[in-house]
């Protein structure tokens, strides 16, 4: 999972080992994702799946975090018409 996190982001995001699993083992007690436990190369490995409720609360997330975004750009955009003083 952490080595997901880091490909998946180009490097951005190398979390420690102990700032992923916590996370993962919260959102599986809220219900947001589902794990489980197979066998690669004779290895146990615990995969998580999203849940309808957490794709949801994901889509919900989403719509906040960009009105969010577009809140924090529109502050650091220069003023195109800047007041004279």
């Amino acid at each position: 999972m952490k080595e997901a996190l880091k490909a998946g982001s180009d490097g951005r995001f190398d979390l420690p080992t102990g700032t992923v699993y916590p996370a993962l083992h919260r959102l599986e007690r809220a219900g947001l994702i589902a794990g489980e436990w197979s066998v690669v190369e004779g290895r146990k490995r615990r995969t998580y799946q999203v849940t309808p409720m957490g794709r949801q609360r994901l889509a919900d997330e989403r719509t906040n975090w960009r009105e969010f975004a577009a809140a924090v750009t529109s502050l650091l955009e220069p003023d195109p018409w800047p007041a004279t003083h």
